[in-house]
């Protein structure tokens, strides 16, 4: 590969910080999780997934699937500098790092003569700076790049090229490519294509026939690995937003509140990353047949918290109160500015926590070897 693109997915980033403080409950079922009756799991350990539990799940369904769950809150101050700790170690391999969450990012290592044992100096680093482990995908492209980071989990390193794409992801649903929802998947079934090896073969006239001719050969370049190869490392960010489209038009509020606390969560963690906040939070939502509101509050001072971003946007939904079905939700946070506590992780040479926001506990990364003499400062 001439140029390469490094992706760095932290490995179940907020369950792992926690272990870190909670070294008892490492090899143990746990999510970090808003609990209560409309709560949705943020992250779970790999542990509590064998269990199918995962994030975005509604609690009560996680409890149901694995009753001796530990329920942990969020601490999205701690997340935040454990990310940034993250985030100022890739910026010492390569000028061009693209943050897309507290957990993630894309490196260009194309400077680099061998690829893949930069990156696992990556990980080594990371390793000794905050006691977690990460994932690491190489591609030529920063699509190949995260498909990689996904397919050799925990702690894994796996790289994807266009001579070895369809060998390693061909037979893998073509949901697993970016882009492709629910809907979009379905209407591709329909068209008889289900893994990505069939959405790169596919016909000419099958794709453009069900999606158009601007859609459709997009979707192929998807199935053949195509990606873009360009890193965004600054962006004057004006709001963050997520939305999602149900397959189906959804008439219970219960799922309708999941779907917002989800949204909303997500939308956090973003800000939280990027180290931003807003004080205008904006509930979207489109009705049968296609009518599109919005409804939205300011807040007295800006905040990136989800507990009060999935508050208010409860709220909102709440007063809509949508008589029709319900199609599609989003949720958005607007007038962003800095976040002025938004400071860096101080480690000292001992690897203890130093900022005084939280006492030092022995600790060492979930999923890391345990027993005398393993342990491990809390590097956060």
């Amino acid at each position: 590969m001439e140029g390469v693109i490094a992706h760095v997915d932290m490995d179940a980033f907020y369950v792992s910080i926690e272990m870190l403080r909670h070294p008892e409950l490492r090899g143990r079922p746990v999510v970090v999780a808003h609990d209560g009756p409309r709560g949705v799991v943020t992250t779970a350990s790999y542990a509590a997934r064998r269990f199918g539990v995962h994030s975005a799940l509604p609690m009560v369904t996680a409890r149901r699937r694995c009753p001796d769950l530990t329920v942990l809150p969020v601490d999205m101050a701690l997340y935040t500098r454990g990310s940034k700790k993250v985030m100022e170690t890739l910026s010492d391999f390569s000028a061009a790092v693209e943050v897309v969450g507290l957990d993630e990012a894309y490196v260009d290592l194309s400077g680099s003569p061998v690829p893949q044992s930069r990156a696992r100096e990556i990980k080594h680093r990371i390793s000794q700076a905050t006691r977690l482990v990460c994932s690491i995908g190489l591609g030529p492209n920063k699509l190949m790049a995260k498909i990689a980071s996904d397919l050799d989990k925990p702690d894994g390193l796996f790289v994807l090229t266009d001579e070895n794409w369809l060998e390693s992801v061909g037979e893998k649903p073509a949901s697993l490519l970016p882009g492709i929802g629910p809907r979009t998947s379905e209407r591709l079934r329909t068209a008889g294509i289900r893994t990505v090896t069939d959405l790169a073969r596919a016909p000419d006239g099958v794709l453009e026939g069900t999606f158009g001719p601007r859609h459709g050969p997009a979707l192929r370049e998807l199935g053949n690995g195509v990606g873009s190869t360009a890193l965004t490392t600054e962006r004057a960010r004006k709001s963050e937003s997520r939305e999602t489209t149900f397959p189906h038009d959804v008439t219970d509020r219960g799922r309708m509140l999941e779907t917002v606390d989800a949204l909303a969560e997500s939308v956090c963690r973003s800000l939280a990353g990027h180290g931003v906040t807003g004080r205008t939070v904006t509930l979207k939502i489109r009705l049968t047949p296609w009518r599109t509101h919005t409804r939205s509050r300011t807040l007295p001072s800006a905040t990136c918290h989800p507990g009060t971003v999935v508050g208010v946007a409860r709220e909102l939904l709440e007063r809509f109160n949508p008589q029709a079905p319900v199609r599609l939700l989003g949720v958005g946070v607007a007038g962003l500015v800095a976040d002025e506590g938004y400071a860096p992780l101080n480690v000292g040479a001992d690897g203890r926590f130093e900022d005084g926001e939280g006492p030092e506990r022995d600790a060492s990364a979930e999923g890391a070897p345990s027993g005398p003499g393993s342990q491990e400062r809390l590097a956060l």
